[in-house]
C-alpha cells in the first residue's frame, strides 16, 4: 500500500527537512573562520547527521510532491509557490550552507567598493577579515563573473559596511529575488512550450538544488537563471528588445546565459520577424546594453576573460577526470605529454559542447525553450569545472519545456544524486563525515518508514 500524500503532508515534511538543515548548517555549515569547528568535534558531528537527515527528508517531501502533482487534482501553481516559500523560510537566516562561494562574492564587492580590480587581483588583495572567509583556493584568483553581479555585489558591501551577518543576508537576499524570478517564469514558459505549469514548478523551482544552493548557498546563479527566464517571457509576448536587454543581463552575471539571445532571435521568428532584422535586433540591444552596463559598474572589460578563471584540481567534471587519469598514465609511461593532458580534455569537451549545441538547434529549433535548456545541460556537463548547482542552468528551462513525463523523471533522479553530493561546509569529505551524513540520512529513512506505518495503520486494521 502506497504513503498516503496531500499537499499538506508535503510541506510539513519539507519544512522538517529544511529546519534541520539550516539547524545543523549552525555548526557544520560553510563557517566564518572564527566559528569552525573541528570536524571531529561533537558538535560538528551532530551538524553533519541534521544536515543530511534533512536533506533525505527534503528529498522525500519533493518526491512525494511530485505524485501529488501528478494526480487527478494537481495543486495550482499559487499553492506550489506557498510551498516553496515555507520551505525555504528556515534558511533565510541559516549559515551558508555547501559552499563558501558567498564570502568570495562580498570580498568582490568589497574590492570593486575600493576600486581595485577584480578581473586583475584575487580578494587577497583587499586583505582583512573578508579576505580570510575565502576558501584558499580561490583568494588570488580573479572574479569569474560580470559587471552586473558585481555591481550589486558592490551596492551590497556598501550598504552592509563589511559587516559579514549583514552581508550573507544580503547575498541570500539577492538569491531569494532571483528564485522568485524563476518561478514567475516557469509557468508562462511551460504554457508557451505546452507543459503542465505545476510540473514545471515541481521540477525547476521547488527542486532540492533550488533550495540547498541557490537558497542556502546563496548562489549568484540564481540571479543568472531569474533574469534568463523573465527574459525569455519578455520575448515570449510584444517586447522582444526587453528580453534581449534581460537575457543580455544574465549574461552579464554569469557568461553561459549568452546562449539564451539565441532563443530570443528564435521566438522573434516565430512570431513573424525577418530572421535578419531578428538577429540585427537582438545584436544591438545586447551590446548597447553590455556597454553601458559596463560603464555602470566601472569594472572595465576585464570579465571578457572570465573563462580563463582556473579550475580547482579537485574538480569532478567530466573532462578533468578524464584529464587527470590520463595525465597519471602518461606520468607512469614517462612521456612528457603528461602536463598536456588536462589542457587538452578540456579542449575537447568545449568542442564537444559546441558540436552538441549546434546539434540541438538544428533539430529541436520550433522548440527554442528547450533547445536552449539542453545546451546549457551540455555546457555544464562537458564544461571544465561542475558544480551540483550548474546543473540547474539547464534543468531549469528543461523543467518548463520538458517533452514527456520520463524526461522530468530522468531529470528529478539526476536532482536526488546531485542533491546528496556536497558536505555543508563545501568542503572535501573524508571517511568520519561520510559515514556521519550516511547516518543522517539513514535516521531520515527510518523517521519516514515510522510515519508511512503510523499512516497506513487504520487503513490496515479496517481491512483486517
Amino acid at each position: 500500500m502506497a504513503f498516503p500524500v496531500d499537499l499538506r503532508r508535503c510541506q510539513t515534511i519539507g519544512l522538517a527537512g529544511t529546519a534541520s538543515l539550516a539547524l545543523g548548517g549552525e555548526t557544520a555549515g560553510a563557517l566564518p573562520v572564527r566559528e569552525l569547528l573541528a570536524p571531529a568535534s561533537a558538535r560538528a558531528a551532530l551538524g553533519l547527521v541534521g544536515v543530511y537527515f534533512g536533506v533525505v527528508l527534503l528529498i522525500a517531501a519533493w518526491a512525494l510532491l511530485g505524485r501529488v502533482v501528478r494526480g487527478p487534482e494537481p495543486p495550482t501553481p499559487r499553492a506550489l509557490l506557498l510551498v516553496l516559500a515555507v520551505w525555504a523560510a528556515p534558511l533565510l537566516l541559516a549559515p551558508p550552507l555547501f559552499s563558501r562561494d558567498v564570502y568570495s562574492y562580498l570580498a568582490q564587492g568589497a574590492m570593486v567598493e575600493a576600486h581595485i580590480d577584480v578581473y586583475a587581483h584575487g580578494p587577497s588583495r583587499l586583505g582583512g577579515p573578508l579576505a580570510a572567509e575565502v576558501a584558499p583556493i580561490w583568494r588570488h584568483t580573479g572574479a569569474p563573473y560580470g559587471p552586473v553581479f558585481l555591481a550589486v555585489a558592490s551596492a551590497l558591501s556598501g550598504l552592509t559596511r563589511g559587516e559579514l551577518p549583514a552581508g550573507v543576508l544580503g547575498m541570500r537576499i539577492v538569491a531569494l529575488a532571483g528564485v522568485a524570478l524563476m518561478a514567475a517564469a516557469l509557468p508562462r514558459l511551460a504554457r508557451h512550450s505546452g507543459a503542465d505549469p505545476a510540473a514545471a514548478l515541481w521540477l525547476g523551482a521547488l527542486n532540492p538544488l533550488v533550495l540547498l544552493h541557490l537558497v542556502a548557498g546563496a548562489h549568484n546563479d540564481a540571479m543568472m537563471l531569474g533574469l534568463l527566464g523573465v527574459g525569455l517571457v519578455a520575448a515570449l509576448g510584444r517586447w522582444p528588445v526587453l528580453g534581449a536587454v534581460l537575457v543580455t543581463l544574465a549574461a552579464l552575471v554569469k557568461a553561459p546565459a549568452a546562449l539564451g539571445l539565441a532563443a530570443v532571435v528564435v521566438l522573434q521568428v516565430r512570431t513573424g520577424r525577418r530572421p535578419v532584422r531578428a538577429v540585427v535586433t537582438t545584436a544591438v540591444a545586447a551590446t548597447l546594453t553590455t556597454v553601458a552596463a559596463t560603464a555602470a559598474a566601472g569594472t572595465g572589460y576585464g570579465w571578457t576573460g572570465a573563462l580563463d578563471t582556473p579550475v580547482s584540481p579537485r574538480n569532478w567534471a567530466l573532462t578533468s577526470i578524464l584529464g587527470r587519469v590520463t595525465r597519471a598514465l602518461l606520468e607512469h609511461l614517462g612521456s612528457d605529454l603528461a602536463p598536456l593532458a588536462v589542457p587538452a580534455w578540456h579542449a575537447l569537451g568545449i568542442g564537444a559542447a559546441v558540436a552538441a549545441i549546434l546539434v540541438i538547434w538544428l533539430r529541436l529549433r520550433p522548440r527554442p525553450v528547450y533547445a536552449l535548456g539542453l545546451s546549457l545541460a551540455a555546457v555544464a556537463a562537458l564544461g571544465p569545472a561542475i558544480r551540483p548547482w550548474y546543473a540547474l542552468w539547464g534543468l531549469f528551462l528543461i523543467a518548463a519545456a520538458a517533452p514527456s513525463t520520463s524526461v522530468r523523471d530522468r531529470m528529478a533522479a539526476v536532482t536526488g544524486v546531485l542533491a546528496l553530493s556536497v558536505l555543508p561546509s563545501g568542503g572535501p569529505a573524508d571517511t568520519g563525515q561520510l559515514l556521519l551524513a550516511v547516518s543522517g540520512g539513514a535516521l531520515a529513512v527510518v523517521v519516514l518508514w515510522q510515519a508511512q506505518q503510523a499512516a497506513l495503520a487504520p487503513a490496515l486494521e479496517r481491512t483486517a
